[in-house]
């Protein structure tokens, strides 16, 4: 028994060579119809991609085009199909899930920096040498961080140019934490111009001088959301910004 296509009653009949190339392109018309339809789906799927993600419907609609052109002498596994439906609600939840970190994440900030607005006007421990010294606020204090007993400890006051401001000695013997405090004064006795200067300290640890790390006090003026990564930013008088995560300390003046 000889199958019949479905579609051989409405192609023409070619009767001689001459009308081949007529008859052919008249096929191609006739049953331009299935090939349109799934070129149409084709173009659909490539422009939902184009400069976006794909979205579950994008996913559902591609499986149906699989399926109505599945071949009918092997159909698709039904295992095949529950796997693809699974992984099209593991992508769609992932992106949800996306959405709702993204929120969260903007939560946490606004959260952060709120909370942060209370340390405007007060001073805070930051990882670094550097501090700013004005007529208000002459004097410049921070924290020199010795594993070691130390009997005494030389520190150095220099400009934004590297020259020296002055040097004096404090006690280390309690080692820690040691609280160091500069006056303002260079070494005449007379005050320091307003600006940004750093502290540095060295002591003879087994009987070598080494550095030691130097911490400083600096004033909050102000607090920017700053992003997910950075969380808010503490805007420091004279220095810059620093993230919230990197104060060491508050203090109450």
């Amino acid at each position: 028994m000889s199958l019949i296509s479905p579609y051989s009653q409405s192609l023409p009949q070619v009767s001689t060579s001459s009308n081949a190339s007529s008859g052919a392109s008249s096929t191609i018309q006739t049953g331009g119809s299935i090939l349109d339809g799934s070129r149409l789906e084709d173009t659909q799927v490539k422009e939902n991609t184009n400069g976006q993600m794909l979205k579950q419907e994008d996913f559902f609609a591609l499986l149906s085009q699989q399926l109505s052109m599945q071949d009918p002498s092997k159909p698709v596994d039904n295992d095949q199909m529950i796997a693809q439906m699974a992984s099209f609600s593991t992508v769609d939840g992932i992106s949800n899930l996306n959405k709702e970190i993204v929120n969260l994440n903007g939560v946490m900030s606004s959260s952060q920096a709120l909370q942060a607005s209370g340390l405007v006007g007060r001073k805070v421990l930051v990882p670094s040498g550097s501090g700013y010294v004005s007529a208000e606020n002459p004097e410049l204090k921070g924290v020199v961080s010795a594993q070691d007993k130390i009997k005494t400890i030389t520190m150095r006051v220099e400009d934004d140019a590297g020259q020296l401001i002055k040097s004096f000695d404090v006690d280390g013997s309690g080692g820690g934490n040691v609280d160091v405090t500069w006056d303002g004064l260079d070494k005449n006795g007379d005050p320091a111009p307003a600006g940004n200067y750093t502290m540095s300290a060295t002591g003879s640890v087994n009987g070598e001088s080494q550095s030691l790390a130097v911490s400083t006090y600096a004033h909050v003026t102000s607090v920017s959301l700053g992003t997910s990564a950075t969380g808010a930013v503490l805007n420091l008088r004279g220095i810059g910004g620093i993230k919230l995560s990197d104060v060491l300390a508050v203090s109450e003046t």
